[in-house]
């Protein structure tokens, strides 16, 4: 099934920030009874809203559906003409009354993009799953609503759908009513299901198919038992680790309720592994759906097992900071988003096994807030989101990632204590209702008795990351005399800002570690800052700023550190300090500092002593980066394939078994093109070749079998013998890829014409198709696709939905071609975008940048 929609070019699609605020001034919403027919086919389901709410007489509004069809439309028991009133956008709403109710009987279309109400054919046994994802704008897909977060209401569903269904909601799931059977003589029951607390529209949710569950329960801490769930498709219910999701949440339910004051807010709590999902997790009340990809259905690295934990707790809190009180407009989202991060983290560190999350933190998100923040379309956190489609495209590394940086910051600037009481204040006052910034802002004033203002002005509404550097003078006995942090900033972001933060002193030990042997606390502002506290003491052999990572700042190492973190950076004891290291010298190399190829050197070296699975996974990720990008020209293939064989040396002489074994394989398959590293991964394949401790599972076959697709080794036909042997949804995805990545025009015109001409996939399938299409050893296989991909994006961003459409324009941007044609192309194709194309200009200047960046890189890299 194809569905296409009118996302951009049917304006009503694009509600603005002043359209919301005047429906706000004009409407108090009550509640929202839909009913949904399920069983009406695969292309269009029924739904019947019927909406209550009071209004200010005589004035006009309109309500939000993304319909197939409307067949009636009802406003205080007079009928309108729906030819007249509703564009398959929106409904108009005329004269309306004091007290008002409106009833609308329509059809609405399946997705399969991943928002609205997804439908997905599962390959294995051939059953329906639905599920919904409405953040941002996307509830109106499934019933008609006042599509803002302002205009709380309480929300009764009911549903009705095949017999052998389970049927999940924000509320607790009823039991069904047997009805007359469908057409086709498919048994039906209806589900009637309790109407919610009041929420917003976009928190709520309906998960329909057989999935099959594993229940459980924990005790609230005002002593109400809560019913909990973990729900998954049939045919992965082999591979789901309920107890640790249920260990997880218990843990986090303990840790929020104690830190937040405040009971979990809804009757259950159900989190459901849904497929072809765009995101990693969606916090809908009560009924979470998470990325079916966290169902590992064999060994993964201990990264990804951690990064569930966090997805799950982050989505946990949401429940609190999200759900229960909900930002009044968009440009709150980075409040909702950050707060959730920060508190997954801190969660897992004080409360579950992954206590060294906080060198995650550090290594991957922080990592993606530098990188956002030093792009031309950097933002304020606090960013001015004037309508839908801004907002859109504003679920980056600033509003997750730099939020939450900024938010440890905060805390670290009030006091963790003081912070908590805050937030404890902020849910006492504001539960079930909408609220802004500075409704937090003046609870933590209150608590910590700190003036915020100009904390927030600086840190909240100006863009940019600064850069501190250490300026010491020691005398002829190595006991500094001199020590001062010096700050700067870009000249296109010249703001300073304060810092709280640490200077850890590091010396090798007896054992040959680096230890930490002093910390430094203080307050950092302006362009110097004198430390006075560190005058006297003898050097040691490394200084590191911003030592446990409180602060939000690109870090520079003096010379002397600087020598001591390159000879011994597989030394350190602990593993936030060797992070930061790390992250100082992967912003030198992509900042065009140091040469690439002395980045590859400096992971190759090292990487083998890494004890964090996050931080190995986010270096090999940045090695095959620097390899592809950033690396000269004249050198690319032969570092490339000299770093190729170094991972295999490294998988094979790691611990048996280890994670370090499987990332160092994983990567090493990435970037196989020599002919004997080809041979070695048709061994690893055919079982000719092995390493001990090495499983060669399904997943790891479908990368070992892509590594030779891409080397020209392997071709359609064996890409389908092995979709024959997995024919998963995970199967066909791997397929596509792989497909794509046959190193033929033949292919690659197949592929272009799959995604970008006919649009006939999936969000999940496009998504593998074009990471396939990308993935190429010869970059000329791509040059004949850099015209028409200009040629091509502005009726992709017209014509298909936000999530497909950027998964093409970021995806297919010919970034490979890392030459000037392509950035003088990309200037030219962005001064002829009207002005009105503000989201679609943001993702071309990112992917511009790029290039750009990876050009003055290969300049550097001599």
């Amino acid at each position: 099934m194809h569905i296409t929609s009118w996302r951009h070019t049917l304006p009503g699609l694009n509600l603005t920030r002043a359209e919301a605020a005047e429906r706000a001034e004009l409407l108090a919403v009550e509640s929202y009874d839909v009913a949904l027919d399920l069983t009406k086919g695969g292309e269009v389901f029924g739904s019947t809203t019927v909406v209550k709410f009071s209004a200010t007489a005589g004035s006009s509004t309109f309500i939000d559906a993304i319909t197939h069809k409307v067949y009636s439309v009802t406003l205080n028991g007079v009928e309108l003409d729906p030819s007249e009133v509703a564009d398959g956008v929106r409904i108009q709403l005329p004269g309306l009354a004091a007290e008002n109710e409106l009833i609308i009987v329509a059809d609405a279309p399946y997705m399969n993009t991943g928002e609205g109400l997804h439908r997905f054919v599962d390959p294995v046994d051939g059953e329906v799953y639905l599920y919904t994802q409405f953040e941002v704008p996307d509830s109106r897909r499934m019933f008609a609503v006042f599509e803002q977060p302002d205009l709380k209401a309480t929300f009764r569903f009911t549903v009705t759908a095949p017999s052998h269904w389970d049927v999940i909601s924000n509320s607790p799931t009823p039991e069904p009513v047997e009805t007359a059977p469908g057409e086709n003589g498919e048994a039906r029951s209806v589900w009637t299901f309790a109407p919610t607390p009041r929420l917003s529209s976009y928190v709520t949710a309906l998960i329909a198919g057989p999935y099959q569950s594993v229940r459980s329960e924990v005790t609230s801490s005002d002593g109400r038992v809560i019913p909990l769930g973990v729900f998954a498709r049939k045919s992965l219910m082999q591979y789901l680790d309920a107890d640790n999701i249920f260990e997880l949440t218990r843990q986090g339910f303990e840790f929020f309720e104690a830190q937040f004051g405040f009971p979990y807010p809804f009757e259950k709590y159900d989190q459901l592994f849904v497929p072809e999902f765009n995101a990693g997790a969606m916090e809908n009340a009560g009924a979470v759906t998470i990325l079916e990809g966290y169902v590992f259905r064999g060994k993964v690295a201990e990264a990804q097992v951690e990064r569930r934990a966090i997805t799950v707790l982050h989505e946990l809190a949401h429940m609190w900071f999200g759900d229960l009180v909900t930002m009044r407009w968009w440009n709150d989202l980075w409040l909702n988003e950050s707060f959730a991060e920060y508190m997954s983290h801190l969660a897992a560190v004080e409360n579950t096994a992954f206590d060294h999350a906080w060198t995650t933190f550090a290594s991957m998100e922080k990592s993606w807030a530098y990188r956002q923040d030093q792009l031309p379309t950097t933002h304020p956190i606090f960013a001015d989101i004037n309508d839908l489609q801004d907002v859109e495209v504003n679920f980056d590394g600033i509003t997750y990632a730099k939020g939450a940086s900024v938010l440890r910051q905060l805390v670290a600037w009030v006091g963790p204590e003081q912070f908590m009481a805050g937030v404890r204040e902020y849910f006492k006052k504001h539960a079930w209702k909408n609220t802004e910034l500075s409704d937090l802002m003046v609870e933590l004033e209150a608590a910590s008795g700190r003036e915020l203002d100009q904390w927030g002005k600086l840190w909240l509404e100006t863009a940019g990351v600064n850069t501190l550097s250490p300026e010491i003078e020691v005398d002829d006995d190595g006991v500094i005399t001199s020590f001062s942090i010096r700050q700067t900033a870009i000249d296109e972001q010249p703001v300073l800002r304060p810092h709280r933060l640490a200077v850890g002193f590091y010396e090798l030990s007896g054992a040959g570690k680096l230890e930490r042997v002093h910390r430094e606390e203080l307050d950092v502002d302006g362009p110097a800052t004198e430390v006075p506290a560190l005058l006297g003491k003898e050097r040691p052999a490394l200084i590191l700023l911003n030592d446990d990572d409180l602060a939000y700042a690109k870090v520079r190492l003096d010379p002397v550190s600087l020598a001591t973190a390159k000879a011994h950076l597989k030394d350190f004891a602990s593993s936030l300090p060797r992070t930061l290291v790390w992250g100082s010298a992967w912003d030198a190399a992509r900042d065009g500092q140091t040469p690439a190829r002395g980045y590859v050197d400096l992971i190759l070296a090292n990487i083998a002593s890494e004890t964090d699975s996050s931080v190995l996974l986010v270096q090999l990720r940045q090695l095959a980066t620097t390899l592809n990008f950033y690396v000269a020209a004249e050198h690319k293939e032969a570092t490339a394939q000299a770093a190729a064989d170094k991972l295999w040396d490294l998988a094979s002489s790691v611990a048996a078994g280890s994670d370090a074994q499987l990332q160092f394989v994983k990567s090493f398959a990435l970037l196989a093109r020599s002919a004997g590293q080809l041979d070695t991964v048709q061994g690893l394949l055919d079982g000719t070749r092995s390493l001990d401790g090495l499983t060669v599972d399904q997943d790891l076959r479908w990368e070992l079998l892509t590594s030779l697709v891409v080397g020209g080794r392997a071709d359609q036909a064996r890409i389908d013998a092995e979709l024959e042997r997995d024919h998963t949804s995970n199967g066909q995805n791997a397929a596509a890829l792989a497909k794509a990545a046959l190193p033929t025009p033949e292919a690659k015109a197949a592929a272009w014409e799959k995604i970008v001409v006919t649009g006939e996939l999936s969000n999940a399938l496009q998504g593998s198709a074009v990471a396939g299409f990308t993935r190429v050893l010869d970059t000329a296989l791509l040059e004949p696709y850099a015209e028409k991909y200009f040629e091509a994006v502005p009726e992709i961003f017209a014509k298909r939905t936000h999530a497909l459409a950027q998964q093409i324009i970021v995806g297919l941007y010919p970034a490979q071609l890392t030459t000037q044609e392509t950035v003088d192309r990309t200037d030219a194709f962005l001064a002829s975008l009207p002005e009105e194309s503000a989201a679609l200009r943001r993702m071309i200047l990112e992917n511009r940048d790029g290039v750009a960046r990876a050009l003055r890189a290969r300049a550097a890299d001599v």
